[in-house]
């Protein structure tokens, strides 16, 4: 029993909360970069503009049907191949930025189909662009709709950051391995730490997604 509070020194926890700083950081900027990329790949795709939307609609299901696990490998591993070369943490944010937007893009798609036609119908009438129409009603609309499954999809990124102790980010996931390695006693304290971590963080976005869900009701 010693054995497994010594695991809670205070190196060992502030070595395990450093990963924490990068874990919310890879999730901050890939979370802002999918939402942005996302977005435009579901406008694309709802638009169907001949022969474009169907490409990007078939290029983003190829990416909704790889392990990110695969893309993160390609970004740190096969980039430089082609010569991009791109620090641990960018190849992260990179790969994860490009799995997620393919994710949120059939959201945002969904979302926007789920808005009445009559919203577009009546903006037109009203002498509004197409343009005009999709960021001033039709988008609004949409993502109030979709703020459910958004916030799922980035609960689903957050944990998906540990993934990245594959190519050696230093993230919480990683640390946490380096910790135990010394010690195997250290396996289960350590495993602990972080379960709790993740929970307090995914736990604390449902609590946000909920708050939103009622504000915008």
């Amino acid at each position: 029993m010693s054995e497994f509070f010594n695991a809670f020194t205070g190196a060992n926890l502030n070595y395990l909360l450093g990963g924490l700083g990068i874990t919310v950081g890879v999730s901050t900027i890939s979370v802002v970069l999918s939402l942005l990329f996302g977005s435009i790949v579901g406008i694309i795709q709802f638009e169907k503009i001949p022969y474009f939307s169907s490409l990007v609609g078939t290029l983003n299901n190829i990416v909704r049907n790889l392990p990110l696990l695969l893309i993160i490998f390609f970004t740190y591993f096969a980039l430089p191949q082609l010569g991009f070369r791109l620090p641990i943490f960018w190849s992260t944010v990179a790969a994860m930025t490009f799995f997620e937007s393919a994710m949120l893009a059939e959201i945002v798609r969904g979302g926007l189909e789920a808005v009445d036609r009559g919203q577009f119908e009546g903006a037109r009438a009203n002498g509004l662009s197409n343009m005009q129409t999709m960021m001033h009603i039709v988008l609004p609309q949409a993502y109030k709709k979709m703020i459910p499954p958004i916030i799922s999809q980035l609960i689903s990124l957050v944990k998906d950051t540990s993934l990245a102790s594959g190519i050696v980010l230093a993230e919480m996931t990683y640390r946490g391995q380096i910790v135990y390695a010394q010690n195997t006693n250290y396996i289960v304290p350590v495993l602990l730490v972080l379960t709790v971590v993740y929970f307090l963080l995914n736990y604390g976005l449902s609590l946000l997604a909920k708050w939103f869900d009622k504000r915008l009701a």
